[in-house]
């Protein structure tokens, strides 16, 4: 059986998502987040880095977003659901796999920590200075490079059903967390095609039942 080490209001939430897909069988272990916004320590006893995602399959023990998603494709996604099998579709959905964690989310987490350099709990006598350097970080810096991001994905969203073309695949899967998170601390107003694809995201029933399984998603505060 396939158990999922579920912490609420994380990527986790993927991976429920291609089980519910892919109708796969599966069990929910839930753990809930602390003040401090990092998982609890009882993670650490699943994997030694306490983070979510991590499941387990019989003995296999397998954590980090892309290797759950493609170890379960590669497994148990026999009729290529999810997998595209044409050269360049493969191409594509293997590149925003990537995409996702390697260049968008690094971005999307820095504007989050520099958010929050004048709250708690930065102590109260530097929360000044600390949010006049998260601004700063953030207007000169990390907007400038997300801008940049979310043009790039407008654009090719734009001329595509999904991200890997006419198929929905992993990459989706992949991507959808991030773009929840550009949707949640920015909005998408200037990206109708990123929020074309996000609709027809959450209106999918495996979407619709990840949701009651794992909880709805609140990521203006979450980073893992």
């Amino acid at each position: 059986m396939i158990v999922v080490h579920h912490l609420n209001n994380s990527r986790s939430q993927r991976i429920l998502w291609l089980l519910e897909e892919l109708a796969l069988p599966y069990e929910i272990r839930r753990y809930q987040r602390q003040a401090t916004m990092l998982a609890p320590e009882t993670l650490r006893k699943v994997h030694p880095l306490g983070k979510a995602p991590v499941i387990t399959d019989g003995d296999r023990v397998i954590a980090e977003s892309g290797a759950i998603l493609e170890y379960l494709a590669e497994r148990y996604d026999r009729q290529h659901l999810l997998s595209p099998q044409n050269e360049e579709a493969k191409l594509e959905s293997r590149y925003w796999l990537h995409y996702a964690e390697g260049s968008l989310m690094p971005l999307v987490v820095m504007r989050l920590i520099f958010s929050r350099m004048g709250k708690p709990p930065v102590p109260w006598l530097l929360r000044p200075v600390g949010a006049a350097f998260g601004n700063g970080v953030r207007k000169g810096f990390i907007d400038k490079q997300l801008a940049t991001h979310r043009q790039f994905i407008e654009q090719h969203l734009a001329h595509r059903a999904w991200f890997a073309g006419e198929q929905l695949s992993l990459a989706d899967i992949q991507m959808s967390f991030p773009i929840q998170g550009l949707a949640a601390r920015g909005g998408l107003k200037e990206m109708p095609a990123t929020q074309a694809w996000l609709d027809k995201v959450t209106r999918r029933p495996a979407w619709q039942r990840a949701i009651q399984q794992g909880g709805e998603l609140d990521l203006t505060g979450s980073d893992n």
